[in-house]
């Protein structure tokens, strides 16, 4: 099976319904973050064959928010592995998973291709996308949460990114530079520096 084929049945059947209120978890975010694996993968010197593995992770790792946002990573894994089943080999299968998995916050990863995953999810934190990408999910949860302030908002973003650390060689060079410079703009707002 093709990916661009399998690609064309996801954005088909699962990724363009996505309801409207899903401004960060949606169709355009899973775009990026295919397009990232592939360019991380490249940088990592990743093989024809986990590539295509880690591309139907990449596709697949968001679609459980078709039914609920919680537990959307084992819900995805389910999906993928509906659709794949036939094509795909149970190694094959479980590897695609454990990358799915990989992506759950907080993140661990625990090979290659799932630290090149998990990365590509949150790559956008180290560039200046940040603040863009930052305002579709405060979007997202705000719709969850009325009540959900700008300052709850800037104080989850200084949390999360305090923990969080980029997996690969090439985000830890390349992102995280521009990630604590993105860190630094948070913590003015809430005026902590």
């Amino acid at each position: 099976m093709e990916f661009e084929t399998i690609q064309h049945t996801i954005y088909r059947d699962i990724l363009e319904k996505l309801p409207a209120h899903l401004t960060y978890h949606n169709l355009a975010h899973t775009d990026y973050v295919l397009q990232q694996s592939v360019s991380l993968a490249k940088e990592e010197n990743v093989g024809p064959y986990d590539l295509e593995l880690l591309k139907l992770a990449a596709l697949f790792h968001d679609t459980g928010f078709i039914d609920n946002p919680k537990d959307h990573e084992e819900k995805g894994c389910v999906i993928a592995e509906g659709y794949l089943s036939q094509a795909y080999s149970t190694e094959d299968l479980d590897k695609i998973k454990g990358m799915i998995m990989a992506t759950k916050i907080p993140q661990s990863p625990k090979n290659h291709l799932e630290y090149i995953l998990a990365d590509a999810d949150l790559e956008y934190l180290g560039t200046d996308l940040f603040e863009e990408v930052g305002e579709n999910l405060y979007t997202e949860l705000k719709h969850f949460n009325p009540s959900f302030t700008r300052q709850a908002w800037d104080e989850l973003q200084l949390v999360f990114m305090e923990k969080h650390h980029y997996h690969t060689e090439y985000c830890r060079q390349n992102r995280e530079p521009k990630k604590q410079e993105n860190l630094l703009t948070v913590k003015k707002r809430l005026g902590l520096v």
